[in-house]
């Protein structure tokens, strides 16, 4: 009883601090439209006015082709009710890529920094900035007093932050910190692509996407895809459309099962 009423002790004086500080701690979520995914997040989708992690495996780690892709749509309803800044390290993000995707470029600002320790700053000068829907930043890890700050930068003007986990340069992977100051960790992949029916080609991008951490949430595996992709009507700038992300399954399908654990079942 004593550990609960600690709890609830500190949620009330964090509040209080927030009050004191002038900033707000509640600015709405962004719903997938998608009942399997919404019903994982707290509030039915994803946190606003807080930051979130895009961590890779493998190659991924240093290219983020399909991480910074996922960002992006991620990003892209909130990309239109303000300005969105991506910071990177590696002056390798192609804008007409983004915008197939449908991530509104015209409110692109870009910004290359020199190192991690710029990048983060970078990243918390903009999320504090009044006008600023989104921020991205590309850096290899974040450290809880790194993450705070992000965090009290989010909560000024309810700027939501995504951090993609990247090396950009390859090299030995750093020490991270066992504790993230992030509302919610995905672990993002690549997936094979299916055309249309009756169609040949590729389809729309496709991803694994594994939401391996959510503050008061819940954990699971899908697989989504970018639906209408590179289409005229993602290209057109809009105000009012759906979320760039579409369900194809949970992983928990067993039609998606790896070939040999469907031949040992």
């Amino acid at each position: 009883m004593s550990d609960f009423r600690g709890k609830r002790l500190a949620a009330l004086q964090a509040r209080i601090a927030a009050l004191e500080a002038g900033v707000r701690t509640d600015f709405g979520v962004l719903p997938f439209d998608e009942a399997s995914l919404d019903e994982r997040l707290p509030g039915g989708g994803l946190p606003l006015g807080r930051w979130h992690e895009v961590v890779a495996e493998g190659l991924e780690v240093e290219t983020s082709a399909a991480p910074a892709a996922f960002t992006a749509l991620l990003a892209a309803p909130l990309a239109r009710r303000g300005e969105a800044v991506w910071v990177v390290r590696r002056d390798d993000l192609w804008a007409p890529g983004l915008a197939g995707l449908g991530f509104p470029a015209g409110r692109l600002i870009q910004v290359c920094a020199r190192d991690e320790a710029e990048a983060l700053s970078v990243m918390e000068d903009a999320l504090s900035t009044v006008g600023v829907a989104c921020v991205v930043g590309e850096v290899e890890t974040v450290d809880l007093t790194a993450g705070r700050r992000l965090q009290l930068a989010c909560e000024r003007h309810g700027g939501t932050g995504f951090v993609i986990h990247r090396r950009p340069f390859g090299g030995q992977a750093r020490r991270t910190s066992a504790g993230s100051a992030a509302a919610t960790r995905w672990r993002v992949g690549a997936a094979p692509s299916e055309p249309p029916a009756g169609e040949f080609g590729l389809g729309p991008p496709r991803f694994r996407i594994e939401l391996e951490r959510c503050r008061g949430g819940r954990t699971g595996a899908w697989i989504v895809e970018a639906a209408g992709a590179y289409s005229q009507s993602l290209l057109e700038e809009t105000a009012d459309v759906a979320h760039p992300l579409r369900l194809v399954a949970e992983l928990g399908d067993r039609q998606l099962a790896p070939a040999s654990e469907r031949r040992a079942a």
